[in-house]
Formats: C-alpha cells, structure tokens, sequence
C-alpha cells in the first residue's frame, strides 16, 4: 500500500544553498516563477505535490501526490513584498508560510525553523502522514527527525548531497532515506 506523505521546504536553507550550488556548477538563476534572490527557489520539475526522483526507487512506495506541501521563507520588506512572495509559491503549488525578517538580521530567520518544526510534529501527531520528506539540510532538524520517528513516522531528506552545499551529516544520519537534489536541480534548473 502507498505511504501518505508530505512534502516540508526549508525554503530559506533551499534558496541560500541553491543559489550558492548554481554558482559553483555555472547555472544561470533567472528572476521569474521559480526564483526571487534570496527569497525562494524551486524547480520546474517535479511539482511540489509530485513524488519526487530518486535514483534507489524508495519513493515508489510513496503516494504519487503530496497531500500537501509546504513551504517556508522570509524576506525583508514591505507587506507587499511578503504577499507577492506568498502568491509565487501558491502558483508552484505551495501552501506557502512567508515571514518578515528584520533588515539588518541574520541571513536566516529563526521563525522559518521554528514554524516548520510545529508543522512537522503538529501533522505527524494528528497522523496526517506516514513519511515526512524535509527539503533542508541543516543540523539543527535532528531533534526533530528523531522525534517524528519516534511517532512511528519516517523521516526522508532531500538536499545537496554535498557537506560543502549545506547538508549536515548529522541530519543525513537521522534520516530513513536520503533524496539527492543534485542531479534533479541541475536537470530541472528552468533555462
């Protein structure tokens, strides 16, 4: 029987490794549906609803659709700048989660970390999934993953295989199944 899952974007970790994995492999980022500097960061394939590639074939014991997909970002600016960013996720198809960050902070905002985390436990303990797939690489969503686990949930990471692009190994080591995003970004990369 296929796994129910959801799809949880640490979009802030995404678009900040992304940008620098681009650069590094001479991929030209584009301002447009896919992409706002700093802000977001997705790929024309697959959709966020849609099961994604994986070279071992794991993810064919999911479901071929999310039942939801979320993604989380901040950004500096005005409440306009939040809703324009909220609809640009909503059209790739996701349930967007946009905070404002102050100007002048940190390159990474606490809330995005915070909220992804209560929506990762608040779901897994309401038994909305039985595989949550966290897009983000960092450290710090052990605690988490270990927690979800122990609800009797698995817990997928998809990132950058690469230390150096941002995924901790740590966290690769808390996961059930390791996606590799590189490939697939670099195919998938809208020209």
């Amino acid at each position: 029987m296929p796994r129910r899952w959801m799809l949880f974007v640490d979009g802030e970790n995404l678009t900040i490794r992304g940008q620098e994995f681009a650069s590094k492999n001479h991929l030209t980022l584009k301002e447009g549906p896919y992409w706002k500097k700093d802000v977001f960061l997705w790929m024309a394939n697959p959709r966020p609803l849609q099961r994604p590639y994986c070279i071992t074939g794991e993810v064919e014991a999911l479901e071929s659709e999310a039942i939801r997909a979320y993604y989380y970002t901040s950004l500096i600016g005005s409440p306009d700048d939040l809703e324009n960013a909220e609809i640009s996720l909503r059209k790739i198809g996701f349930a967007p989660k946009v905070f404002k960050k102050p100007s002048g902070g940190d390159r990474k905002s606490k809330g995005v970390d915070i909220a992804l985390a209560t929506d990762v436990l608040t779901h897994a303990f309401q038994n909305h999934f039985d595989v949550a797939i966290l897009l983000g690489g960092d450290a710090d969503y052990c605690p988490l993953a270990n927690q979800v686990k122990s609800l009797g949930k698995q817990v997928w990471i998809w990132f950058f295989e690469k230390k150096e692009d941002g995924l901790g190994p740590r966290l690769w080591k808390s996961s059930d199944v390791f996606i590799p995003l590189d490939s697939l970004f670099t195919i998938n990369w809208p020209v």
